[in-house]
């Protein structure tokens, strides 16, 4: 897929990174993302990823714009409280960059849906705000065979992993009991999340275009309260009820 000029001249400070160039870029402009949970975490990470130039973005969260969503959620403004909140994130990100395709669906990812929404992408962000919906995208992740990039926050502490099925551990691996998260009750400066989503972002670029190592069965944990970075080794399950049974080596 070629670049035009105006894609040209706007991607060429980082076609200037070694190791990226065109050929990175034209990976990107090729890829469909899906993100889930568009907020504080999602919609930032959405955000760079549309600057990027990513060429497609498939944003699924439900649920109308809250007044405090709106310390975090930097595709959100004050006249929207109360509305869809993803119509409004494929707005911004569309006028931020004409050139990304974005297609807003109003839903949270269910049992239902999720298998058609994986099957239609190249790698998905799993940001959403419970592990009820986390767990079903990794599993249809790990069914379809498809990347998965795993970021959570919580207060001023992080997590970041990239999991690709039979490669790395899944989500049930590294979290066999599930937290018990309040959707409506954590606390939140919208500086934490945006900084998870922008490594979030990142990690999803280096899948995509290949021109740096991603987080491969390393978990970046995160306190910012302290700013201490550190990365954990993660071991697969082999009792994991989700990948267990997928040979290592077979992802793509």
């Amino acid at each position: 897929m070629d670049l035009t000029p105006t894609e040209l001249e706007r991607y060429h400070r980082q076609m200037m990174l070694p190791h990226f160039g065109e050929l990175a870029q034209k990976r990107l402009k090729s890829a469909t993302v899906l993100v889930t949970g568009v907020g504080g975490l999602g919609g930032t990470a959405a955000l760079y990823l549309a600057i990027a130039g990513v060429g497609r973005l498939l944003l699924v969260r439900g649920g109308s714009l809250r007044l405090d969503d709106l310390n975090r959620q930097v595709l959100m403004t004050d006249d929207w409280v109360g509305k869809p909140r993803v119509f409004k994130a494929k707005e911004t990100l569309q006028a931020i960059n004409p050139d990304t395709h974005v297609e807003a669906i109003d839903n949270y990812i269910t049992r239902e849906n999720v298998d058609s929404l994986v099957q239609r992408v190249d790698i998905a962000l799993d940001c959403a705000h419970n592990f009820v919906e986390r767990d079903l995208l990794n599993e249809a992740c790990v069914r379809w065979q498809k990347p998965m990039v795993e970021a959570a926050m919580n207060g001023m502490e992080a997590y970041l992993t990239t999991i690709i099925p039979g490669v790395t551990p899944c989500l049930s691996c590294l979290f066999p009991e599930k937290p018990d998260w309040d959707k409506r009750g954590f606390a939140v400066l919208g500086a934490v999340s945006g900084t998870l989503a922008c490594l979030t972002a990142l990690e999803a670029i280096k899948l995509i275009t290949g021109f740096s190592q991603p987080l491969l069965s390393q978990l970046l944990t995160i306190d910012l309260s302290r700013m201490e970075f550190a990365k954990r080794r993660s071991y697969h399950d082999s009792s994991c009820p989700v990948c267990a049974s997928i040979p290592a080596g077979i992802g793509n």
